[in-house]
């Protein structure tokens, strides 16, 4: 349930506190002696030295550097859980097991088991610690045991998907109605999609497979959260070192803010002159600038925040300009 006022719900979570149900998302549990190992093999970011109660964010690539899935990594005392976007549980379950042989580890699809709600905002730490009588320390995807309202919940900390404070709390999913219900009690404003869609663009947050996704190699987003440049070979990883090292993409997501007020559809061509120099992967009518922002894959040449070009949405093309990310507020 929200307020079905998107401009409220996105002033909450600027200045005060929202809460999002994140039901939506997968989860998968490692268990067994060799689970972080064999993340570690398979993921892009470092997995085998997180101790319980840290995390990070990864993805699984193929041998070509494109990106299969984005995870976020959750260590427990006795599991890992991998967090995974809308949809994509057991897929992401099917694609891990694969490489699955001799190690002892044990994979499930434990989406039924958890509910996942999102709480951002600059007073969203303090509500939920002043709920729970605990709170993660401020590093991303740390996080901590507690409960809350008598319920045993994690306490995590985000990763900056809405551009503020977040704190998410995995609970049981027999109690996700009950989480919520004492989280809006005490305060925290529900938030909808169109409210979370404006934050997440402005913050340049990528969602996949919108903006990161198996047709795109990793070093063409900004991806330095995403990885470990010191740990040892996984899938993709010599293709993301050469770029690296020696070479460069064609093409980079960047933001672009649109004049008027039109918002263009995924898949939108960016033109510069005559010619189609990228596309759009995702769009907004912001609530904090009143303006349509978007993110969009754009060919190198173009790429510079400045750069003049145009978006077709259909039989025109509006002007835009090309934006670093986040957007500016």
């Amino acid at each position: 349930m929200t307020t079905g006022d998107a401009r409220a719900e996105y002033a909450a979570v600027r200045n005060g506190a929202g809460v999002i149900d994140r039901r939506d998302a997968g989860v998968l549990e490692a268990t067994g002696r060799d689970r972080a190992s064999f993340l570690h093999a398979l993921l892009s970011n470092e997995i085998k030295a997180l101790t319980p109660g840290q995390g990070c964010a990864a993805t699984l690539l193929d041998i070509h550097g494109k990106v299969q899935t984005l995870l976020l990594v959750w260590v427990l005392d006795d599991r890992i859980l991998l967090v995974t976007p809308p949809s994509t549980a057991a897929e992401t379950l099917e694609a891990l097991d694969k490489y699955l042989f001799s190690e002892k580890v044990e994979l499930r699809d434990a989406t039924e088991d958890w509910a996942l709600v999102l709480t951002a905002g600059p007073q969203a730490p303090a509500l939920v610690q002043r709920l729970a009588g605990a709170a993660p320390d401020a590093r991303a995807w740390s996080s901590v045991a507690a409960k809350l309202d008598s319920i045993d919940v994690r306490l995590v900390r985000g990763g900056g998907e809405t551009g503020e404070p977040e704190v998410w709390i995995a609970a049981p999913r027999a109690e996700a109605e009950r989480v919520l219900k004492t989280v809006t009690a005490a305060g925290a404003v529900p938030v909808g999609a169109a409210a979370l869609e404006s934050l997440r663009i402005e913050a340049g947050a990528l969602r996949f497979p919108a903006d990161i996704g198996p047709a795109v190699l990793l070093p063409e987003v900004p991806f330095a959260d995403l990885v470990s440049q010191t740990k040892g070979c996984y899938p993709g990883q010599e293709v993301v070192v050469r770029i690296r090292d020696r070479g460069h993409v064609n093409r980079h997501l960047r933001g672009l803010v649109l004049e008027g007020d039109a918002v263009p559809p995924a898949g939108s061509e960016i033109i510069a002159g005559d010619a189609a120099v990228g596309a759009v992967t995702s769009a907004t009518l912001s609530l904090g600038l009143g303006r349509p922002l978007a993110l969009g894959l754009v060919r190198r040449q173009h790429a510079e925040a400045g750069t003049a070009v145009g978006v077709r949405i259909g039989e025109r093309v509006v002007p835009a300009t090309v934006s670093d990310l986040p957007f500016r507020r």
